[in-house]
């Protein structure tokens, strides 16, 4: 969700910071980036630093997702890079609570583009990504409306990411106007020795995870001729990403012998599904959470149908594409948003609800915990973990994945579980817990 923000100042402060870090994670010499270059595709098939996903010897398969992070606010004030400090604390804190990550999602808005600079926009990924590369875990993220803005591109944001072997972020729809973090992981069976990319005798998945990219924000160097204002850009999920989605789940589908594949997906803007879900009432035992964002913000939102964003219209329904993909993708358990900081709540999405035209079939529409001190709003700072076993994919009639939402202070909240009764079940409200950072930066 945009905040309005001072213009940039000082142009040094955020790059000596960020690289004083990074060397400290990773020893010195500490090598800065290439030059600022936006990539813009990526060439099909490249490998991650890391193998395969795999479920564990156990069965199952942890996901830790960071949303909202919004680093580089206000590098020219005492508070701004304070705000950055307790990010990684707040990254850390997590990641040390959780016994065993098999995934990191970082869920958009990792960086607040309006106050960077074109110099070294990028260079935060590296202090967001340091408590990650200390512990050897792997992560793959979604862009947000922030990553996007005059300064800095979600293309560049994938460029840097992917200086570091423990990246999974790829682009998978090479359309730059579909948006950048399109693409899926598989995750395997820890017992699968033939992974994909042979046309014959690889074992197929037992989990998909799709990732989406909203877009929004602004375009990268580009000021209107007439205004001097940046230009704004599309804030839903492209209709070519809809299309690339439909066609590579029915393939993997058919090269799995026509079964569905469980999944899960990740944008950071909700769809306007959630705003229904949430006008229809958020019950605190039923969908428990914090439900202080209301109205929320979702997709399409001050965008006109005929393509204008000029303040008119309040909701455009661009969005209808990729809510009628997800409500009608079977075996998807799941889709997990950030944006609005004082939702977190997870709802099952089983009916056609008031206002809208695409009739929900069961997906569980979920808010994670905002991470980050950037970014507006006190919540208490968190991660949602999602826990994904196969014993929970048996049975398509009634998938099953359990969620919580792991703490600053290290208490969980919101544990439940996603599952054909969720929505009936009752559980413990979750608490609106508070943390701050003081204005001066002490």
């Amino acid at each position: 969700m945009s905040t309005p923000m001072q213009p940039a100042l000082p142009r040094a402060t955020a790059l000596i910071a960020v690289t004083a870090f990074a060397a400290s994670v990773l020893g010195s010499p500490f090598q800065a980036g290439p030059a600022y270059k936006p990539q813009l595709s990526l060439p099909r098939g490249r490998a991650p630093g890391y193998g395969p996903l795999r479920f564990r010897p156990d069965g199952t398969f942890h996901i830790t997702i960071f949303e909202d992070l919004d680093f580089g606010e206000n590098a020219w004030d005492a508070w701004g890079p304070q705000q950055d400090i307790n990010s990684v604390r707040v990254i850390e804190t997590v990641l040390d609570a959780e016994p065993h990550i098999d995934l990191v999602v970082l869920n958009g808005d990792l960086i607040t583009g309006e106050n960077t600079f074109l110099e070294n926009s990028t260079h935060y990924v590296d202090q967001i990504v340091g408590p990650m590369l200390k512990r050897g875990l792997t992560w793959a993220s979604t862009y947000g409306n922030h990553d996007n803005d005059f300064n800095i591109s979600a293309a560049a944001i994938l460029a840097r990411e992917q200086l570091w072997p423990n990246a999974r972020t790829t682009q998978m729809v090479p359309d730059p106007d579909a948006g950048v973090s399109n693409y899926y992981l598989p995750v395997f069976a820890a017992d699968c020795r033939r992974p994909p990319g042979r046309p014959r005798g690889g074992c197929p998945p037992e989990l998909l995870l799709w990732f989406f990219d909203s877009r929004g924000g602004f375009r990268f160097q580009q000021k209107d001729a007439a205004t001097g204002q940046r230009v704004g850009q599309p804030n839903w999920v492209d209709a070519r990403a809809v299309d690339w989605f439909r066609r590579t789940n029915a393939e993997l589908v058919r090269a799995a012998g026509g079964r569905p594949i469980p999944s899960l997906a990740f944008v950071h803007i909700p769809t306007n599904a959630s705003l229904a879900l949430q006008e229809a009432g958020v019950d605190p035992h039923r969908q428990p959470g914090i439900d202080d964002d209301v109205p929320l913000a979702q997709q399409a939102q001050g965008w006109c149908a005929d393509g204008r964003n000029d303040g008119s219209c309040a909701y455009g329904g661009q969005d209808g594409p990729f809510m009628q993909a997800v409500a009608s993708t079977p075996g998807l358990v799941a889709l997990f948003s950030g944006h609005d900081h004082g939702d977190t709540w997870c709802y099952k999405w089983d009916r056609l609800l008031p206002g809208m035209t695409v009739k929900g079939s069961g997906v569980n529409l979920c808010f994670g915990q905002h991470s980050g001190y950037g970014g507006y709003g006190s919540w208490i700072r968190g991660a949602r973990q999602v826990v994904v076993s196969l014993e929970g994919l048996k049975d398509l009639k009634d998938l099953a994945v359990d969620t919580y939402i792991r703490l600053e202070s290290g208490a969980t909240v919101g544990a439940v579980t996603l599952n054909r009764t969720y929505g009936h079940d009752e559980y413990p409200a979750t608490p609106n817990d508070k943390t701050s950072l003081p204005s001066d930066g002490s």
